[in-house]
């Protein structure tokens, strides 16, 4: 079980790291400066590539739900393995985006957490410390025998 969350994980973070690589790319494409706030990147966004990222976002879910149907064998295994691997892709991709760009230049930043079905706005330390909790929490359950 170890081996099945470590995976879980390294699928997390390399999946976090494919879609930091992702908005870099598309805030260069769009000419968004990458000190810019992503609040402020929204208003700039043309409609049609609003719908184009969500359909990216719900792309992103459906990857990491087929992933957890995959790995876990019971229907609490399964919610289990969502929420692991989704906090790691969460917290890695603030990561991944800080050592691209050096964005959120403070957990204070307020980004744009999600676009479906509109947009979620927070500061950037909202989906971090959800993750780093959920992350925590799974791993002392597991440890302590409960999973």
């Amino acid at each position: 079980m170890l081996e099945k969350f470590l995976l879980l994980a390294l699928f997390g973070i390399a999946m976090a790291h494919f879609e930091g690589v992702v908005v870099v790319y598309l805030r260069k494409a769009l000419g968004i400066v990458d000190s810019e706030s992503n609040k402020a990147s929204l208003e700039k966004l043309p409609k049609r590539y609003m719908f184009i990222e969500q359909t990216r976002e719900a792309a992103t879910i459906l990857m990491l739900v087929i992933v957890a149907l995959l790995a876990g064998e019971t229907w609490p295994a399964k919610i289990i393995a969502f929420l692991w691997t989704f906090a790691f892709w969460d917290l890695f991709y603030y990561l991944s985006l800080y050592i691209l760009i050096k964005w959120p230049p403070k957990l204070t930043t307020i980004d744009v957490l999600f676009l479906i079905p509109r947009p979620w706005i927070a500061p950037v330390w909202f989906p971090i410390g959800i993750s780093t909790i959920t992350i925590a929490t799974i791993a002392v359950l597991y440890f302590t025998a409960v999973l």
